[in-house]
């Protein structure tokens, strides 16, 4: 912070910042100002405008209140999503707009394909993928996508005792052994590299060949940026997806979405299984191991120390969200009752008529 402060005292005409520090420096300074720039730039702008887990809401309205009314605004990403979408028509001086026009919304020289796998056994078939192009091309560089933090740590330790050489980059790791896990990977001294979507933006790796979706994406647009991560400038990539059972109507979504049909991805079956228990075990022993490390405590405090950061009291948050799931389940018997009824209607015919279950009436309050 000091080092950065210092620095931006000095001027500099252009700042490249996260939301986050340059939030913090616009309220803890008043050395620097940005009440004179002429251009703001926001870019992942679908991701920056989004309200979820990663909320930037309270750190974008202090640096929006910093800047000056007359400015040049511009807004970059890959996907457009209905928040962007909203933005356009809200916004009251007729923005320009263009998006690139194509007949899919991934790269040509993308080979993109799915491999259809039972649930229970997909860690058997990661295993033998990762075997088959490490025999195959030796050099190659692979990102593997997982969905949470425990499922990357586990398939980091899991693939190390099968010594392939393997770095994880997740939310749960400190800045400090992020950018050293980075630095292994795009130095190939660690060929593999599993991570959640904290790295499905932003990492130029001309060395990526191939990109494996461990679980399949629940929104199409996080599958864009996930195999955007290789086939980058004009070179040659491969994205392969395992689906399960449960995940046909997601691999459906992303079809519609990039407007290209994936194909297929032949395997050795009886390969796969000839190493499928010893897959289970070595998974199992890792998940024993990383539970020993109160991996999800530490989860718990960071989650904890976010809410405290934020201002917010997390016993209160706690409390909210278990009344909201409450009254969520409550509204779900209520609507299955009702359904439940207009079916025995249904069923029993004009001289049969089932009753509909009556709302509780509402108490009136002091």
């Amino acid at each position: 912070m000091v080092a950065q402060a210092l620095e931006l005292s000095r001027k500099p005409h252009v700042v490249i910042a996260t939301p986050g520090r340059l939030a913090d420096h616009l309220r803890s300074s008043n050395t620097f100002s940005i009440k004179k720039i002429r251009f703001l730039v926001m870019d992942e702008a679908d991701r920056l405008l989004e309200q979820g887990c990663t909320d930037f809401t309270v750190d974008l309205e202090a640096i929006l209140a910093a800047v000056p009314a007359r400015r040049q605004t511009l807004l970059f990403s890959a996907t457009l999503t209905d928040t962007l979408k909203e933005l356009q028509g809200l916004a009251t001086n007729q923005p320009f707009f263009w998006e690139a026009q194509a007949p899919v919304r991934t790269v040509e020289q993308l080979d993109q394909r799915y491999l259809l796998v039972p649930e229970k056994v997909k860690d058997a078939y990661l295993v033998h993928l990762i075997q088959k192009f490490q025999d195959e091309h030796e050099d190659w560089s692979i990102i593997i996508f997982t969905n949470t933090c425990k499922t990357c740590q586990v398939l980091c330790m899991m693939l190390r005792k099968f010594n392939f050489p393997t770095v994880a980059l997740h939310s749960m790791m400190k800045q400090k052994e992020r950018f050293a896990a980075l630095a292994k990977f795009k130095s190939s001294i660690y060929r593999i590299l599993i991570a959640t979507d904290v790295a499905s933006r932003g990492l130029d790796i001309p060395t990526v060949q191939v990109v494996i979706n461990h679980n399949t994406p629940g929104l199409p647009k996080i599958y864009i940026h996930r195999v955007g991560r290789t086939a980058r400038a004009g070179r040659q990539g491969q994205a392969i997806t395992l689906v399960t059972q449960y995940d046909i109507h997601l691999v459906h979504a992303i079809e519609e979405q990039i407007k290209k049909k994936l194909e297929e991805f032949a395997v050795e079956e009886a390969e796969v299984l000839q190493i499928l228990t010893q897959v289970n075990v070595v998974r199992r022993e890792c998940e024993i191991k990383l539970e020993a490390a109160n991996f999800d405590e530490k989860k718990e405090i960071n989650k904890r120390k976010q809410l405290i950061l934020e201002g917010k009291d997390p016993d209160l948050e706690a409390k909210r969200k278990a009344e909201l799931a409450k009254i969520k389940r409550k509204n779900r018997r209520f609507k299955e009752q009702v359904e439940q009824a207009l079916q025995r209607q249904k069923a029993g015919g004009a001289g049969h008529r089932g009753r509909l279950p009556r709302a509780q009436p509402k108490t009136p309050s002091n």
